[in-house]
């Protein structure tokens, strides 16, 4: 079972209020969604070896190893948009605070065990 296919229901209380980003002097943190679609899969794709050797990617899928397509990689985004719209998991996208490149993603779900709340990665 993968950290988004569990049971997302009370992932957060009712009243939670949810941050809508972060901006520091190293970085922003913004809900990743579909305007992010061309920045976001050309930082992915040139850095996919980097990624699936990453501590929490190591071993997964994602990212696939043979990329994906723009629309594949717009409908994922989409899901995150839903996912983040109806409280389900979070992805926020890492931007560089001058230029908004996309430094990477920062992705808060479900945990997939019963042991912990949430997955962080």
């Amino acid at each position: 079972m993968g950290y988004e296919d569990r049971s997302r229901e009370g992932f957060v209380p009712e009243g939670f209020a949810v941050p809508e980003g972060l901006s520091t002097p190293a970085f922003r943190l913004v809900p990743l969604g579909p305007e992010h679609n061309v920045s976001d899969h050309g930082a992915w794709s040139a850095s996919i070896e980097h990624i699936r050797a990453t501590p929490g990617f190591r071993g997964g899928d994602w990212p696939p190893a043979e990329g994906m397509t723009l629309e594949e990689n717009l409908a994922d985004l989409e899901r995150h948009a839903r996912d983040f719209a109806e409280r389900a998991g979070f992805t926020y996208t890492v931007l560089a605070p001058e230029t908004d490149d996309v430094l990477g993603c920062v992705y808060i779900y479900p945990a997939p065990d019963e042991d912990h709340d949430a997955s962080v990665r």
